[in-house]
């Protein structure tokens, strides 16, 4: 979401790179480029105005630190201002009843039946007994929908489909809770096209009934700064004590989750950020500052590897690198590991210059992975256990078994080994799986890391280059051989 505008700051603060000092006409410069880069990403344009005015005031009258640059100074002073305007921390949930109640509303399309199964999913893995509750009784197949999504997660879904009232409905759902000893209650609501009189009259009817906690408006990031105006008029009418984002991995321009708390005054609580049922994830306004200028976010990768990857691996994998006893089997499963932490280019994008980095390597394709996993699922059992009998003969048959080019198959076991050498030289895997096992944040977020990182990266790169470069290898080769092929001529006609 935030690529564009992350790109364009960072082109910022590079063009004050060569600068010895911060004066009021190159600030001038980099504060029109700002400017320019918010109102692209659809920033509201009152919050753009004042979010410049400060910016340049900080600079203006801050004091120049003799041990950093004037880039890294403007960082600073845009990273500090953007954590303000999209709130100071994150806004926990307030669960103090009990059972407690969510109320998810919003428009037609927002997405909130599955952010409802998404939040309870989430709660649910914070080992909380969750009830969720079909409060949609006009949408065709609404109450369909929810009940699926239950059953994929495994949590109960209250639903009364012949009665129409649907603060009867959460009052009778609440009730429930309470007899099956249940911690929240998860109520998902009807939306409409827009808001009228009549919606905001059933959701407040809902609201009172149920004496929700929390009033969630789950809002669409696609619609920019009309999702702004939605929200304000929502927290006028019903008063929301929070906002669910969706879509926000798409590729909307971002404005939204940047003016959205200035405007309504209200958090956003969590971020869809994919169509599985675990894709949400807490709001955290440093967190995504820091990865609109560039600096990833380490935190939040540490603690999706500890959710997600299987420490015991890890650790038999970091021995098996001890002893350069990594084989195919074991890229394979690595392979599996990248793509729960979302793939190798979501994993970049959290690391400090990462996005840049994946840039100047290329090749970061989800379809190379599968490319790389066929020729690998192609291997017999001793093939994958032992990468070094993958000779010509072998290779042939692999082409043949995977569906892929000869040249193909030799470039994915060529870099293979150089990947594996490579990783037994850097010891860069060790760190970062010592990292992950003890959750050790501080330890990845260093230079030191950084470089195991590009050496890494590197290495995946170089793993997964196109075709076209081994065309191009294949092409000069032909070359050479045609060349020498000539000089052989030659000499025979000399003898003869």
């Amino acid at each position: 979401m935030f690529d564009t505008l992350s790109d364009k700051l960072q082109d910022t603060f590079r063009k004050l790179r060569g600068r010895a000092h911060l004066s009021e006409s190159n600030i001038q410069e980099a504060m029109r480029e700002i400017r320019l880069a918010l109102l692209e990403a659809d920033v509201n344009i009152e919050i753009v105005k004042e979010f410049i005015k400060t910016v340049s005031e900080d600079c203006i009258g801050h004091e120049v630190v003799k041990s950093v640059t004037p880039a890294q100074q403007l960082t600073k002073i845009v990273n500090d201002r953007l954590v303000e305007l999209m709130g100071e921390a994150e806004v926990p949930l307030s669960l103090t009843s009990s059972p407690s109640v969510i109320m998810m509303v919003g428009l037609h399309g927002s997405g909130k039946t599955t952010s409802a199964a998404k939040l309870a999913l989430r709660l649910k893995k914070e080992k909380k007994k969750v009830l969720l509750v079909a409060g949609d009784v006009y949408r065709p197949a609404a109450i369909d929908q929810l009940e699926v999504l239950g059953r994929e997660i495994d949590v109960p879904v209250y639903a009364e489909r012949s009665n129409p009232n649907v603060a009867q409905i959460a009052a009778n759902a609440v009730d429930e809770a309470k007899f099956q000893h249940a911690d929240v209650v998860v109520i998902d609501t009807a939306g409409r096209l827009q808001i009228d009189e009549d919606m905001v009259h059933e959701l407040v009817m809902v609201s009172q009934t149920a004496r929700a906690e929390e009033i969630l408006l789950v809002a669409d990031a696609a619609l920019g700064q009309e999702a702004v105006s939605v929200a304000d008029h929502f927290h006028k009418a019903l008063g929301i004590t929070g906002i669910v984002l969706t879509k926000f991995d798409g590729d909307a321009r971002g404005g939204a989750a940047l003016s959205i708390r200035r405007v309504t005054g209200c958090p956003i609580k969590f971020v869809g950020v994919g169509e599985k049922i675990s894709d949400i994830e807490v709001f955290y306004p440093d967190r995504i500052a820091s990865r609109i200028l560039g600096m990833g976010d380490v935190v939040s990768l540490v603690e999706k590897a500890t959710e997600e990857l299987d420490i015991k691996e890890a650790e038999k994998l970091k021995e098996k690198f001890k002893k350069n006893q990594f084989d195919f089997n074991d890229f394979l499963a690595q392979l599996k590991q990248i793509s729960k932490l979302g793939g190798a280019e979501s994993i970049m994008k959290m690391l400090p210059g990462g996005r840049d980095f994946s840039k100047a390597i290329g090749a970061l394709d989800p379809k190379h992975f599968s490319r790389i996993e066929a020729i690998i699922l192609s291997m017999t059992p001793e093939e994958r256990g032992r990468p070094d009998i993958v000779d010509f003969p072998r290779r042939k048959r692999l082409a043949r078994g995977s569906g892929n080019t000869l040249e193909q198959v030799s470039g994915m076991v060529k870099q293979f080994n150089q990947m594996r050498k490579m990783m037994k030289k850097t010891g860069m895997f060790k760190k970062l799986f010592n990292s992950f096992a003890g959750n050790d944040i501080s330890s990845m977020g260093g230079m030191d890391s950084m470089a195991g990182m590009t050496d890494m990266g590197g290495g995946m790169g170089s793993l997964m280059d196109n075709e076209n470069v081994i065309s191009k290898q294949d092409a000069d080769k032909k070359k050479r051989l045609k060349k020498l092929k000539k000089k052989q001529q030659k000499k025979n006609r000399r003898k003869k």
